[in-house]
């Protein structure tokens, strides 16, 4: 039985049940329904599903094949990058406005549909939870104080699968990322989940692997048993 410990309590989302990954059909979709209470959620995410929106009120879960992966000693931190990062003068913190970040990703366009944002409010509330619980953290870049980039996921064991990432000021949301992949060792990330791949994410490091060798990781990252 799979166990997962936070300082809020201890959760068990075997007792949520989701079609395995291989059932999904070409487009990752492994099936619809549900809802997003922490337990589904935390249940799916230990599985390699994630929920992608809601439509007429239901959840569409999905698993893609291939997977997009970062291991953190991997990001390529470009000169370009590094001078930007010391020329705007960042800062970042982690968990510090983990709402703030969330709320940023649902007003802009996001990777998972670039036409408008999948980030509705039941999502947010959803996420606002699993991070009040220990589950969900957010990386934010501030340049005076202000908010101007960041990123959020679900951190799982040793795996940290992101689900977006936002900026308002230049190289932000990358800062954010590069970030999380320094000091990924400190927080016990060694690898993450980035879902899809785009060549944007490919030119910071990310590859692909197949479902079933990301299944495989995650198994052992989590401790699924």
């Amino acid at each position: 039985m799979t166990v997962l410990q936070s300082p809020f309590g201890v959760f068990c989302p075997d007792k949520y049940s989701f079609p395995h990954p291989s059932t999904a059909d070409e487009d990752g979709l492994v099936a619809i329904g549900g809802d997003l209470e922490p337990g589904r959620l935390i249940a799916a995410y230990s599985q390699g599903i994630f929920p992608w929106f809601i439509d007429n009120g239901y959840v569409f879960w999905y698993s893609p094949d291939p997977r997009a992966v970062l291991y953190p000693q991997d990001f390529r931190l470009h000169k370009s990058l590094a001078k930007s990062i010391k020329k705007q003068s960042f800062e970042f913190c982690i968990n510090k406005n983990f709402r703030g970040v969330i709320e940023a990703c649902a007003a802009g366009e996001t990777r998972k549909d670039a036409g408008g944002t999948w980030i509705s409010e039941a999502f947010i509330e959803a996420y606002v939870k699993l991070h009040q619980i220990g589950f969900a953290q957010s990386v934010e870049c501030y340049k005076n104080k202000e908010l101007v980039g960041g990123l959020y996921g679900v951190k799982l064991g040793g795996v940290f699968f992101g689900e977006s990432m936002f900026y308002k000021s230049p190289d932000a949301s990358k800062a954010a990322l590069w970030f999380l992949c320094a000091n990924a060792k400190q927080l016990g990330i060694n690898i993450i989940d980035c879902q899809q791949y785009t060549p944007h994410l490919a030119s910071m490091g990310a590859i692909e692997i197949d479902r079933k060798e990301f299944l495989e990781k995650i198994k052992n990252e989590i401790g699924n048993k």
